[in-house]
C-alpha cells in the first residue's frame, strides 16, 4: 500500500508539506467507526484516534475526520496505531443535514471528484428526489453522473432517461445492467487511476452490486428490493473506501432515506439554472412566479419548456433553505454566547 494509489496528488502534496518536518505521516481515511478511524498509510493500515488536543480544538463535527479525509498522524507502526493530529483541507465534501430536527452536518464522503447518484429503473425512481442529490452533488465540489441500474428489468428505459434529463441539466446519464452488460463500459470511463468515486443512492437501488462488479468480487453483501413497494432493504452498513483493480477509489455509502439540505445555495443555481436564467426575463425583479404579469418562467410552463412540478419543487428547496439558514444563525449566535460565558467564568475563576 502507498498513499499514491490512494488520490494523493499535488493539491494534498502542498498541504502536507507544512508538516513534514514533524517526523509525521499522511494518511487517508478508509473507514471510521465511532471516532476510531482506520487510516491507509505508506507503513499499511493503521488504527487511530483524534489527539487529545485536536479534540479540545475542534468546535463541530465538520472538524473531525470523515471517509476520504487526508490527515497527518503521529504513527505508532509497531502497533499499527496512530494519532491524528490534524485534517488536511479538503478539495470536495458532501453533506446533507441529519435527519430530525436538530441543525448538524452529516459528511457523507470527502475528496471525491466523481459522485455515482445510482437510482432504479423500477416504480420508486423519483425526480424530486434526484434533484435534491444534484443539488448537495454540486454544492460538494465533485462532479455528478447519474446511473439508472437494472435495465434489464425496465421496458420504458428512453422514456425514463428522458425524464431524468428534463430535471438533470448537463449530467451524464447512463443506464446499466450487470446482468446484461449494459452500459458498464461507460461507466469505467469515470474509474481512473486516483480518481474517488462515491455512490449515493437509497437502498436496494444497486450501489453494492456495482462496487462487486468494479471490484471483480463480492466485496460488498448484495439484497434486492421488496416486492410489494420497490422500495431496498439496506445492505451496506457503513461508508468506506475501497480500491479498485483500475486504480480508482470507490466509496459506498449506506441507503439514504432522508436527504435534508445543507448549505446548498449555490448548488440549486447549478441545479436550476433553467429556472433562474429564465427568471432574469421576468418583468418584475423579485417576481415569486405565481401570476404576475411578465413572468418569463409561467410562459415557459405554459409553452411546455418545463412542467409544474419542477417549478414546485425549486420553490420547496428555497424554503427549506432560507429556514436552514435561520436554525443554522440563531445555532451560531447560541455557541457564540456559551463561549463569551465560558470565557467569563474562567476569568472569574482566576481572580
Amino acid at each position: 500500500m502507498n498513499v499514491m494509489s490512494l488520490g494523493f496528488n499535488e493539491y494534498v502534496k502542498n498541504e502536507f508539506e507544512k508538516f513534514e518536518s514533524q517526523d509525521v505521516l499522511v494518511g487517508r481515511v478508509a473507514l471510521e467507526h465511532k471516532r476510531l478511524y482506520r487510516v491507509w498509510t505508506d507503513e499499511g493500515e493503521l488504527l487511530c484516534e483524534v489527539s487529545g488536543k485536536f479534540s479540545y480544538e475542534a468546535s463541530s463535527r465538520e472538524d473531525y475526520p470523515a471517509v476520504g479525509d487526508w490527515v497527518v498522524i503521529k504513527a505508532r507502526v509497531y502497533e499499527q496505531k496512530g494519532t491524528i493530529l490534524a485534517v488536511l483541507p479538503r478539495k470536495s465534501k458532501f453533506s446533507r443535514k441529519v435527519a430530525g430536527q436538530t441543525t448538524d452536518e452529516q459528511i457523507v464522503a470527502t475528496n471525491v471528484d466523481t459522485v455515482f447518484l445510482v437510482n432504479s429503473l423500477n416504480d420508486d425512481l423519483n425526480l424530486r428526489r434526484l434533484e435534491r442529490y444534484l443539488l448537495l452533488t454540486w454544492e460538494s465540489g465533485a462532479n455528478p453522473v447519474i446511473v439508472l441500474t437494472k435495465a434489464d428489468l425496465s421496458n420504458d428505459v428512453a422514456e425514463k432517461m428522458a425524464e431524468v434529463e428534463s430535471v438533470a441539466l448537463g449530467v451524464p446519464v447512463i443506464s446499466v445492467s450487470v446482468v446484461n452488460g449494459i452500459g458498464l463500459e461507460q461507466l469505467q470511463t469515470f474509474l481512473k487511476p486516483g480518481e474517488t468515486i462515491a455512490l449515493l443512492g437509497s437502498s436496494g437501488v444497486g450501489k453494492s452490486t456495482l462496487t462487486n462488479y468494479f471490484v471483480g468480487e463480492e466485496k460488498q453483501k448484495v439484497q434486492g428490493i421488496r416486492e410489494d413497494d420497490d422500495k431496498g432493504r439496506h445492505t451496506t452498513t457503513h461508508r468506506e473506501l475501497i480500491l479498485t483493480p483500475s486504480g480508482a477509489i470507490l466509496i459506498d455509502t449506506p441507503g439514504m432515506r432522508e436527504i435534508q439540505l445543507w448549505e446548498s445555495e449555490s448548488g440549486l443555481a447549478e441545479s436550476f439554472s433553467d429556472i433562474e436564467i429564465l427568471a432574469e426575463d421576468c418583468r418584475f425583479r423579485d417576481c415569486k412566479h405565481d401570476d404576475e404579469p411578465g413572468c418569463a418562467v409561467r410562459t415557459a410552463i405554459e409553452e411546455g419548456q418545463f412542467d409544474q412540478d419542477r417549478l414546485i419543487s425549486y420553490k420547496k428547496l428555497l424554503k427549506e433553505l432560507a429556514f436552514l439558514d435561520r436554525k443554522m444563525d440563531k445555532r451560531a449566535q447560541a455557541e457564540e454566547k456559551k463561549k463569551w460565558k465560558n470565557i467569563t467564568k474562567h476569568v472569574k475563576h482566576r481572580k
